[in-house]
């Protein structure tokens, strides 16, 4: 269970910085981290809605990415 843990943080700051970069943005690690983990709920929740799972740490990183930029284009065009 811990170990589950520490991957899906290092799994969710790894969503986060990538949305990042592909977002333009500029954040720390905190940050990231922040949005990964959010950017993999709410990415989750989508595909649920849908009908849809991720089986595989591969998948799950994936629809985490895209919760992610989700969450930085949300971020950016209605907090600002």
């Amino acid at each position: 269970m811990f170990l589950n843990l520490i991957i899906d943080l290092i799994i969710g700051a790894l969503v986060g910085w990538v949305a990042n970069m592909l977002m333009g943005g500029k954040t720390g690690l905190v940050r990231c981290i922040v949005i990964g983990l959010i950017g993999g709920f709410i990415g989750g929740l989508i595909m649920h809605l849908l009908g849809f799972s991720a089986s595989t740490r591969w998948a799950q990183f994936l629809v985490a990415l895209g919760g992610a930029c989700l969450v930085i284009w949300f971020a950016n065009k209605f907090l600002k």
